[in-house]
């Protein structure tokens, strides 16, 4: 995104903020304490790279060929956008998948992105469960993802939903605690490459109510030596509500940078009201309401928010909750079309 459109982005956000007045107590803890020093944006006039191969550039090649012109064009919506690579376990060893998409963006002078998916225990057994097998084997599988990159620069979000998950309650004490000990190793691993910029996941911002607890847990998972976190992967909470939370996090870690996902999240979270528990996935699983949101953006005209992010695949599905629904990570081509209109 070119930065004339990057100023409109900052003052809408800024106006809806100041509405919004979300601070969670954040004022009163450091009133009187000194402002820590300004950290750079990591991503600072970065253009990160859009994957030909992806599958939105594939379903448009594949439309052309097939004469369904609309369709293709309509598509070129979410294709013309740079996605992160998932890495979830299903690539065995990263190895290859990072060394060629990395390889490919530096032809083009532009930033890859990856999304390692594969923490032992994944998803608490939900749609998108599986991962390594233990910790031993994720270091492995995370320490070759990082031996591929070199001395190259890439960003890398580390394991959506899974410090949201540990504080949430879905592991218990003990594999919580086992879970941000291997995130906090995972994050040492790639930080030894001079250009891994590193964003810890925190879920959403109506995921975890308590900000120090999540905060406390981000810092257990490794959050000071990365280069910040990521909030909103995969879901659908707004750009404005997003940041808010997010400052109200970045606070009680000493002014710690964020990347926001607004993949789908033009349309805001669906409606809650009158879900019962077993309906629950409807709130963020395929549904119907949503669109896509602010095109990806490292100039984004705001301190510590250093880039929106497309972090989910516009288009792939979060899992089969609905009838026709394919498994989590298939791509749904009918779905991207819903998103775009």
């Amino acid at each position: 995104m070119s930065r004339k459109l990057a100023a409109p982005v900052a003052a809408l956000l800024a106006v809806a903020l100041s509405m919004a007045g979300c601070s969670s107590g954040a004022g009163d803890r450091t009133a009187g304490k000194p402002t820590p020093p300004a950290r750079p944006n990591p991503l600072a006039a970065a253009t990160l790279y859009v994957d030909p191969d992806g599958p939105a550039p594939r379903q448009v090649a594949q439309w052309h060929r097939e004469g369904k012109r609309i369709e293709a064009q309509r598509l070129q919506a979410i294709a013309r956008q740079p996605v992160p690579t998932w890495l979830t376990g299903g690539q065995q060893d990263p190895y290859a998948t990072v060394r060629d998409v990395t390889a490919a963006a530096r032809k083009q002078g532009r930033l890859p992105a990856f999304v390692l998916y594969n923490v032992p225990g994944r998803d608490c057994g939900l749609y998108s469960s599986g991962g390594a097998a233990d910790v031993d084997a994720y270091l492995s599988w995370v320490g070759s993802a990082a031996a591929a990159l070199g001395k190259h620069k890439a960003v890398f979000v580390v394991e959506p939903d899974a410090v949201a998950q540990g504080v949430s309650g879905c592991l218990g004490t003990d594999r919580a605690a086992q879970r941000m000990s291997a995130l906090r190793a995972a994050v040492d691993v790639l930080k030894r490459q001079p250009g891994a910029v590193v964003y810890v996941d925190a879920g959403n911002a109506s995921w975890v109510k308590d900000a120090d607890a999540l905060a406390r847990a981000l810092r257990t998972s490794g959050v000071d030596d990365a280069d910040g976190f990521a909030l909103n992967v995969a879901n659908f909470e707004t750009t404005p509500s997003s940041v808010a939370y997010a400052k109200a996090v970045s606070t009680r870690l000493n002014g710690t940078h964020y990347v926001v996902d607004t993949s789908r999240n033009g349309s805001g979270p669906p409606p809650r009201g009158g879900a019962t528990q077993k309906e629950g996935h409807r709130t963020w699983c395929n549904p119907e309401h949503a669109h896509i949101g602010t095109a990806p953006t490292t100039d984004t005209g705001m301190p510590g928010l250093d880039a929106l992010m497309w972090v989910k695949q516009p288009g792939d599905s979060d899992g089969s909750c609905h009838a026709g629904a394919p498994e989590a990570g298939t791509w749904w081509p009918s779905y991207a079309l819903k998103l775009v209109d």
